[in-house]
């Protein structure tokens, strides 16, 4: 049996050698010149990809696939690399046993993972891996993208790659369909746009979620939100105020959504809707809702707002939408505003009143022939605060503004500002200073919602100690 481990037990399941030819000894030295220690993966040589391309080929000869997929994960790992290390031992290649390992290791990822980007989502200080083809790869760092040594063997390694990441939540990226959005098992975003319309081979972006769930107490200490104002946001939360946060792409509205989250009472009914499932809730009475594409006939497609039409009557007490694009937006606000009180959503501004105009304009592209001052009664009765962050030139998350919506003068929505952060300058790093501050506002709108859920006494601390903090 070709592979088997020396001293396994006879329970141990292991994998049957296929019959094979005499192989020839064939010779492939790898350069043995020091590699310096990098952050990442080092760099690999063309003989190293020539190299591991001759001992995966032999590999998937000499295993059985279907016994391969009865293992548990360690087993399989430990077998294949059994069999990796006996290949290299008849086909005489010549190694340290740095390189070696490192061949096993990258042989395993490619057969029972993610390959090349297994060691960037071990990484938990990576926001984003960006694939730009099989020989760039590039990083999310503290705020910044930087270049790494990450390669793949060619663009068809990456494809498949990409394929095994979707197929995972039943999704498909291929020539008929060659954009997908997808997720990973741990929620992280992934999006896949493949040739023809990628010229230069796959393009693989994955927004990746920390294994340890941020807190606002995390977020305090980061400098995101001062701790007056993440008391607030803790009681808007709490009171069920409907909830809409803004910001722009990679701002971390997600992650403020995760974060308020935490608030509600464990025995309401919580329904989320997601293109990608992302949001993870801790309470115990949570249904998850998720988006899906058309078959390859363009038959079953199930949008946002098919979601959310349906989720009203599963007799939810939150709805949470990942975010709002479309036409959902209208079916949202009707929901903030007949019994589901303390929904939230996040969608794509730069400012509270651009979330509001985006709402507007949502909708009326939705086909609703609604006058303009309908519609942003409509607005106006559903949303309750507004949260803006922002991601700063410095790769820094701030919490910008807390914005109460107040009502209607005329045709214009009127909104008040709680907290508000000020850019002072920058340090001698480059780094941006600022401060969040109290707008004076002694009475928000929420005071009577905060008094119902007896929240009165915490909200008018939370406010008195953000004065006296100015």
């Amino acid at each position: 049996m070709f592979g088997k481990r020396s001293g396994a037990s006879a329970a141990t399941p292991t994998m049957p050698r296929k019959p094979a030819a005499a192989e020839a000894p064939v010779a492939a030295p790898l350069p043995q010149a020091p590699l310096s220690p990098p952050t990442l993966e080092p760099r690999r040589s063309d003989d190293y990809f020539q190299t591991k391309s001759m001992i995966f080929g032999a590999l998937i000869e000499a295993i059985d696939l279907s016994q391969l997929s009865r293992l548990d994960a360690d087993n399989a790992r430990e077998e294949i690399r059994d069999i990796v290390n006996e290949i290299i031992s008849i086909k005489n290649v010549v190694m340290s046993i740095a390189e070696q390992e490192d061949m096993l290791d990258d042989i395993c990822n490619d057969v029972l993972g993610f390959g090349p980007l297994e060691p960037l989502l071990s990484r938990d200080d990576i926001a984003d891996i960006m694939v730009n083809g099989a020989a760039r790869t590039f990083i999310e760092v503290n705020g910044k993208i930087q270049l790494t040594n990450v390669r793949f063997r060619d663009n068809a390694q990456l494809m498949n790659i990409c394929q095994r990441i979707v197929s995972q939540v039943g999704r498909r990226v291929d020539e008929s369909s060659p954009i997908c959005d997808a997720r990973l098992l741990d929620g992280s975003r992934v999006n896949v746009i493949a040739p023809p319309l990628a010229i230069d081979g796959p393009a693989l972006t994955i927004r990746k979620f920390k294994k340890d769930k941020l807190t606002l107490e995390q977020l305090v200490q980061f400098g995101s939100v001062s701790p007056e104002g993440a008391e607030i946001l803790k009681i808007i939360g709490r009171v069920r105020c409907n909830v809409l946060i803004s910001g722009g792409t990679g701002s971390g509205k997600t992650t403020l959504l995760n974060c308020l989250t935490l608030f509600i009472d464990a025995d309401e009914r919580v329904i989320t809707c997601e293109d990608a499932a992302e949001l993870q809730l801790q309470q115990p009475h949570v249904v998850r809702l998720e988006t899906r594409p058309p078959n390859l006939e363009g038959q079953g497609q199930v949008t946002m707002r098919d979601l959310v039409k349906n989720c009203l009557r599963m007799r939810p007490e939150r709805i949470i939408v990942g975010e709002v694009r479309g036409p959902e937006a209208f079916d949202l606000l009707q929901a903030m505003n007949t019994g589901h009180d303390g929904s939230m959503g996040t969608l794509h501004a730069n400012s509270p009143r651009e979330a509001l105009s985006r709402l507007e304009s949502m909708i009326t592209m939705g086909g609703y022939a609604l006058p303009p001052r309908t519609i942003r009664e409509m607005i106006v009765a559903s949303i309750d605060v507004i949260v803006q962050a922002a991601r700063l030139r410095d790769g820094s998350r701030r919490i910008t503004h807390v914005t109460e919506v107040m009502g209607l003068e005329g045709d214009v929505v009127i909104t008040q500002d709680l907290f508000l952060y000020d850019i002072l300058g920058e340090d001698a790093q480059g780094k941006l200073k600022g401060r969040h501050r109290s707008t004076g506002i002694g009475r928000p709108r929420f005071w009577e919602r905060a008094r119902y859920f007896g929240e009165e006494e915490r909200l008018a601390a939370a406010l008195d100690a953000s004065f006296t903090g100015e």
